[in-house]
């Protein structure tokens, strides 16, 4: 059957449809959810407290929260709420209740990023390892055939080639610890050749280069490579590019920030993709959701990260 024939056949949003249903027969894992404080993100929090995904702590301002629920209509019998005054204090105490142990993953309320990540990455209170933090994008393309994973398009601004092994290396070890095999990783840029003129061109030839002798490991690797010709094999053969990559490419990894930023908001607005956001490289899976993300998406979001923490728990990969 043809790569078109295939894409042809694909229900929207099936693949996420799958990650949520391997999640089904796994032991929902405490979550500690930063300040959970608007519908959007209390809301999220409990549909996947519903669904058998996550058991939540919530903490922040416990009276913000009870309103908010009465507000809404939603349920807070039997759920912890741990009391806070204000959004920093609600990172900093939900970092803190996983680092001793009481919860197995970390989810964002309605703060914003920069807290929760930076009470992640202290030094002496938060969640760090040696590996660098990244964000993930696990991306639902309706058109598209595979599963995208884009990274880094929410954490490192300019990282540096130390920086990009790590992020390389983070999206490799989710993308196995889902259960979906060897990735194929393309490192974009702007062409697909080597230009001195162009630092990313020379960056995705040594993270190549690293690969090869073992500085990064579990994937394929090919780059640069522009997007056109990462994931469509017909502009990776008129190009002339042989790779067992091109054209078939499964982690997308960009220059920069921004570059990352607005690959993913082109697919989600131009293409209706959702994007289910995860941090890696710290202790434990943080679950990084957007206020404008739907509940298929906050749903997908609970599944990455609890197929992941049970798949590291087991030390074996959880087929999705």
């Amino acid at each position: 059957m043809s790569k078109k024939a295939v894409v042809s056949q694909l229900r929207p949003h099936e693949k996420y449809e799958r990650l949520v249903a391997a999640s089904k027969n796994l032991q929902a894992l405490t979550t500690a959810v930063a300040h959970p404080c608007d519908e959007t993100s209390l809301r999220g929090a409990l549909e996947a407290s519903e669904a058998g995904m996550i058991t939540p702590i919530l903490v922040g301002p416990r009276d913000r929260i009870l309103n908010v629920a009465k507000s809404h209509d939603l349920k807070l019998q039997g759920i912890e709420i741990v009391d806070v005054p204000h959004s920093q204090a609600a990172a900093d105490k939900a970092v803190e209740i996983v680092r001793s142990g009481g919860a197995n993953l970390l989810m964002k309320g309605s703060l914003h990023s920069d807290e929760l990540l930076g009470a992640v990455a202290k030094r002496d209170t938060g969640l760090r390892t040696g590996r660098r933090i990244s964000h993930v994008f696990v991306m639902d393309v309706p058109t598209h055939a595979q599963t995208l994973f884009i990274t880094d398009a929410a954490v490192n601004i300019a990282p540096d080639l130390n920086a990009k092994r790590d992020i390389v290396q983070n999206a490799i070890d989710l993308y196995a610890g889902l259960g979906l095999g060897t990735p194929k990783v393309a490192i974009l840029s702007a062409v697909e050749t080597i230009n001195p003129n162009i630092p990313s061109t020379l960056d995705a030839a040594a993270l190549c280069k690293m690969a090869d002798r073992g500085q990064i490991t579990g994937g394929e690797l090919d780059g640069p490579l522009a997007f056109d010709n990462a994931i469509n094999p017909e502009a990776a053969r008129i190009k002339g590019i042989k790779s067992a990559v091109a054209g078939w490419a499964e982690i997308l990894v960009v220059p920069d920030l921004e570059a990352g930023n607005m690959l993913a908001k082109n697919l989600i607005f131009l293409s209706r993709a959702d994007a289910a956001g995860i941090v890696l490289g710290a202790r434990v899976p943080v679950i990084l959701t957007s206020r404008a993300d739907n509940v298929r998406t906050r749903l997908a979001s609970c599944a990455v990260a609890m197929l992941l923490a049970h798949s590291q728990r087991a030390n074996k990969p959880i087929r999705a």
